[in-house]
């Protein structure tokens, strides 16, 4: 899953098609490494004085390409209602994106490019923290505005006042696991497995441990591993000597499909629990069912019978022929949330924007109702979402 894999080549392959559907492209850019990006005007029209352009920036390539992509497709959505109701003060909306292959650095440079180059009014991205963090210092530097869809490490939006987003954060969905864990699976002792290269998993793991230790459980220990490691038996027959009723394991789907896996295999079958980073059709594919009986924290949950979230399952279902996952939901929330605040604010400079983010308030997100606190971090609910059968379902709420 790197440079020019095969899902590479079907991301931009499916992205591609789909602009080719509604408008001419612009021409493609081109990306530092000469890796081609995806320029994509969404809604039908290129940008011109009579667009309204927004940045964003997604890993379509790389180890977190499946959240990209669902990114990617629920920001098409929301600009393709917004364009259909007559965009917003009279314009049209697009929207400029770039690959950032799943890494920080990448996602810097990009953008840097939105916001020198191509001058885009709000920035929506990404999904992984680490990505969201090398992005915010550019965003905040030159005063535009940026949400990000899932990144949930609180020190995104501690990067500045011109940094929103509309997830919950780490300190309350640790708080959540921990308090599932001892509460409704009357769990003890656990063992944590965490990557120790991603910002998302240090702060999921030290929130947790707390949390579990204050509820009076007991972490056994901490094992560590990094992104992209493929052998995980060392750190698995630690902690199976230390016999844990459950492993707390809040890393990204592409790493706890393969820990799932080594771990039935060493004879460990006590559930294991996780973080929003789990969703997604892969882990499935990379887990089987060595994931059966195990649970994470989420943003929403597809069996939500409200009218307004199964409306955008539907319309999502017909657009892209699957059901949408929480990135996808999010996504669309984001760019709904920037949408209207486009709306709502005096002009399109960078500072009447920003205070019309931040004045969000009750806003009825696909994803859950978005209130932004003045930290500009989302105050709403997690859902607990329990795998068997290749699939999640859907077990219970923790409110805030």
């Amino acid at each position: 899953m790197r440079r020019f894999t095969p899902l590479f080549l079907a991301a931009f392959a499916l992205f591609s098609a789909a602009c080719e559907k509604k408008s001419q492209p612009t021409p493609a850019d081109t990306g530092s490494q000469g890796q081609a990006t995806q320029p994509a005007p969404t809604g039908g029209t290129p940008p011109t004085s009579d667009t309204l352009l927004l940045g964003q920036i997604s890993s379509l390539t790389g180890s977190q390409a499946t959240f990209g992509v669902s990114t990617q497709h629920g920001v098409e959505m929301a600009l393709k209602e917004a364009n259909a109701a007559g965009g917003v003060k009279g314009k049209k909306l697009a929207v400029r994106v770039y690959d950032n292959q799943s890494k920080p650095e990448e996602a810097a440079q990009a953008a840097t490019r939105l916001v020198t180059q191509d001058k885009v009014l709000v920035i929506i991205g990404d999904v992984a923290s680490s990505n969201s963090l090398a992005m915010a210092d550019k965003a905040q530097a030159a005063g535009v505005p940026m949400i990000t869809p899932a990144s949930t490490n609180p020190a995104v939006t501690e990067k500045g006042d011109y940094v929103f987003r509309v997830c919950f954060i780490d300190p309350f969905q640790g708080f959540v696991m921990a308090k599932f864990a001892r509460e409704n699976l009357k769990l003890d002792r656990v063992a944590i497995l965490q990557d120790n290269k991603s910002a998302y998993s240090i702060g999921l793991t030290e929130v947790f441990s707390q949390k579990f230790a204050e509820m009076g459980g007991k972490v056994l220990t901490t094992e560590s591993y990094s992104q992209g490691d493929t052998d995980f038996r060392a750190q698995l027959t630690a902690i199976k000597k230390l016999k844990p009723q459950g492993i707390y394991v809040p890393g990204y789907y592409n790493d706890v499909g393969l820990i799932a896996r080594q771990a039935r295999e060493l004879g460990l079958t006590v559930p294991m629990m996780g973080g929003d980073g789990w969703d997604s059709e892969k882990l499935f594919e990379l887990a089987g069912n060595a994931l059966d009986g195990s649970y994470f924290s989420n943003h929403y949950s597809p069996q939500n019978p409200d009218p307004r979230v199964q409306k955008f399952i539907a319309d999502y279902k017909a657009a892209y022929g699957s059901t949408p996952d929480a990135l996808a939901a999010l996504g669309y929330d984001a760019a709904r949330v920037a949408i209207a605040a486009l709306e709502k604010a005096k002009d399109l400079t960078g500072p009447s924007i920003r205070d019309a983010i931040a004045q969000t308030k009750d806003f009825p997100g696909v994803a859950g109702n978005i209130t932004l606190d003045e930290k500009r971090n989302a105050v709403k609910s997690a859902a607990i979402l329990k795998v068997g059968d290749g699939k999640a379902e859907f077990v219970t709420t923790i409110n805030p």
